[in-house]
């Protein structure tokens, strides 16, 4: 098939990530035993034991070749642009297909399913490696399992092969990207009527803690051991959140929570930030947990895995972008880069679509990347 009905396919499953992408992941091993991988599941419970799975394949004998990984959960869709097809329909409007994911990236995977169909298992002198996993927009906790359990995945690591996160970047190479870090802290008080002495409004601990985290904003923002300018933006853009969930005026607030989440760069050391939350929390008298944790993702653009993915795309400078990726999960990769069809600017938006020259050129330069690593 080619990548559009791959695309169609994939994007009729609904796989927010609070659900279990286990019909979506099925039909992925299936269209990948057909193609003649051999693969492996790799299943979990999230914390909401919800039954999550992670499929990991591979083509042809031997070892190196190409690595490449994607995701089959997608964000939700509320709200959702169009009244005539939901966003499980996909939709084809002009030369562009909409529906959840379409971008955000089950293109991207549609195009590697269609770019590895080209190639029989005989022909292959190096594998073809396709990884398609869960939660990767709440948490990495796909690629978590992955790197901790798959074989496949330690073959790739300890082969040097070629590993590309299908993101979209509209097919821009990408050297590095951001960590990602979730912190929260709650303050717990007792609900009353607000012209009694019966309650203990929840916010009166919290408000030191957040001149705190004001305070790190603040020299995050300042400090240029905390900024890289190969990023843009180059902080860490320290982001705090608060809410005490009150519904009237006149209750006292009996809890307080606060959320920042912010984004390291390569060298930089979050623990110095995050002891130190910890330690303003507990002079506080608040909860304090680190709920989340992503490593950035960084090669080194002169290395000559990048300049080789250069000249194979055609590109004459990589760069980096600010979100995160599975990539955070897969630092024991050596060669890996962020490439893939479709723009972010299309991810999460509430008409999510990907143009369909874009699965032309994304299935092309899959297809090509193969032969080059896996055939020549």
């Amino acid at each position: 098939m080619d990548a559009l009905q791959y695309l169609k396919d994939l994007v009729a499953f609904e796989s927010t990530s609070v659900l279990s992408n286990k019909p979506v992941s099925d039909y992925v091993e299936d269209a990948m035993r057909k193609q003649g991988f051999t693969t492996e599941r790799i299943e979990y419970d999230d914390a909401n034991g919800v039954r999550k799975v992670n499929i990991v394949g591979k083509k042809g004998d031997g070892h190196g070749g190409m690595g490449y990984f994607g995701h089959t959960d997608v964000v939700p869709a509320d709200p959702w642009l169009f009244d005539d097809h939901g966003p499980f329909e996909p939709t084809i409007v002009g030369d562009r297909l909409y529906g959840r994911g379409s971008c955000d990236m089950k293109g991207s995977v549609a195009c590697m399913l269609a770019a590895a169909e080209q190639f029989s298992a005989a022909e292959l002198k190096r594998p073809i490696y396709i990884t398609c996993t869960a939660d990767e927009e709440i948490g990495y906790g796909g690629a978590k399992e992955v790197a901790k359990r798959s074989e496949y995945f330690r073959e790739m690591a300890d082969h040097d092969t070629n590993g590309i996160i299908g993101e979209p970047t509209l097919l821009e190479v990408v050297y590095g990207h951001k960590g990602t870090i979730g912190l929260r802290a709650v303050s717990r008080g007792v609900a009353a009527h607000s012209s009694t002495k019966k309650g203990l409004n929840a916010n009166l601990a919290m408000i030191p803690f957040l001149a705190e985290m004001k305070n790190i904003h603040d020299e995050t923002e300042a400090d240029t051991n905390w900024q890289n300018n190969e990023f843009d933006p180059p902080t860490i853009t320290w982001n705090i959140g608060i809410n005490d969930h009150t519904k009237a005026v006149n209750i006292t607030p009996p809890q307080s929570v606060c959320t920042v989440y912010f984004r390291t760069m390569p060298g930089q050391n979050p623990d110095e930030l995050i002891e130190r939350s910890a330690a303003c929390a507990k002079a506080c008298g608040i909860d304090f947990e680190v709920v989340c944790r992503g490593n950035p993702m960084y090669v080194d653009p002169k290395s000559d895995f990048i300049q080789e993915m250069l000249k194979l795309s055609g590109r004459n400078t990589p760069t980096t972008v600010s979100y995160g990726t599975d990539g955070a999960m897969l630092g024991a990769m050596k060669n890996l880069v962020v490439f893939g069809p479709g723009s972010i600017a299309q991810a999460h938006t509430h008409d999510e679509w990907i143009e369909l020259k874009q699965l032309d050129l994304g299935t092309a330069k899959f297809a090509e990347l193969a032969r080059h690593w896996c055939c020549d």
